[in-house]
């Protein structure tokens, strides 16, 4: 989030008066996001090649002063006890370009337009994509709707 204000802060002259800051602010996070995970990848890469005697799963690009506190997780804690992990692998499964959509708008409670110029494409587009997503959602979720108890079962997949 801090490198997003930064961001925003150094590029205000940029952004256009009228149009929605949130939208806007939401575009460079996510920017910001994947540039992060691009070089994360590339930082792995490198390492895995300059320690190829060691198994890569004793390699850690965690700072030591932080690794006391890594167990100690309250924040995830709560957030896993509220999200189950299937509807989150549901999420998960999904294409990156339905997943995206229905993040923002379901999650994030963004207005289509707002996704529209975070996905950098038409408003109908994302319509389209939110209708799939939500589907497919649906049909996967609608067993583990039945098992909780949140629908009345007749048909399995539900159509």
């Amino acid at each position: 989030m801090q490198e997003t204000f930064l961001r925003a802060f150094r590029s205000w002259d940029q952004y256009a008066p009228g149009t929605s800051c949130k939208s806007w602010l939401f575009t460079i996070c996510r920017n910001v996001f994947l540039r992060q995970r691009e070089r994360s990848k590339r930082h792995d890469e490198i390492l895995t090649e300059k320690v190829a005697e060691v198994p890569t799963s004793q390699i850690s690009r965690e700072n030591p002063v932080f690794a006391a506190s890594r167990d100690e997780d309250p924040e995830g804690d709560f957030f896993r006890g509220i999200v189950d992990d299937r509807i989150l692998h549901a999420i998960g499964e999904l294409q990156e370009e339905y997943r995206t959509a229905v993040v923002l708008s379901d999650i994030d409670g963004l207005s289509y337009q707002d996704i529209s110029n975070v996905m950098e494409v038409p408003v109908g587009t994302v319509k389209s994509r939110l209708f799939r997503g939500r589907r497919q959602l649906q049909k996967k979720l609608y067993d583990y709707a039945v098992e909780e108890g949140f629908l009345a079962g007749t048909a399995s997949g539900g159509s």
